[in-house]
């Protein structure tokens, strides 16, 4: 049986137990993609999950943005962001990087409302600290859409991950 065939199967309550951290704590983004099984392949399925966050109210955009953890210094995380961020070594900094993530992860989040959001997968703290170095210099709006961007990154390996899983 491949994945979209065990997808389909899915209970609701365990539909939402497997898919509700695709975008970090938002489990009512998977309850409303749930409502559209059948699906016939899992790009489908990938495909709802990322329209259904692009087509959002900017409101909720924000509630998702906010509900991502600071990069180096959060303590309680989901088991997802955890890995994410312990593979990008996040969690063995400098007493000197850590500081600076204390800092910029202050500043981003007083100047633009929502906490700094990067695919960590992939990047090592010293891309993550430049990109942040950069990017806390960017307007508002442009930043606000960046951030959207790489929450869609976030979740499409979050969902290629777990399609992995499932076969």
């Amino acid at each position: 049986m491949n994945s979209v065939d065990k997808v389909n199967k899915l209970s609701k309550s365990d539909f939402v137990s497997i898919f509700g951290n695709v975008f970090e704590k938002t489990t009512w983004i998977a309850e409303k993609v749930f409502t559209f099984k059948p699906f016939e392949n899992y790009e489908e399925l990938s495909n709802k999950f990322l329209n259904i966050f692009e087509n959002e109210r900017e409101e909720n955009h924000l509630k998702i943005l906010n509900s991502h953890p600071d990069l180096a210094i959060e303590k309680i995380m989901t088991i997802d962001s955890k890995k994410e961020q312990i593979g990008a070594q996040l969690n063995q900094c400098t007493k000197e990087e850590f500081e600076e993530f204390v800092k910029l992860n202050k500043d981003y989040k007083q100047k633009f409302n929502f906490p700094f959001i990067i695919m960590v997968a992939e990047k090592n703290k010293s891309e993550i600290l430049n990109s942040f170095r950069k990017r806390i210099n960017n307007e508002q709006n442009i930043e606000f859409e960046e951030a959207k961007k790489q929450v869609k990154k976030i979740a499409s390996l979050r969902l290629e991950q777990l399609k992995k899983d499932l076969d």
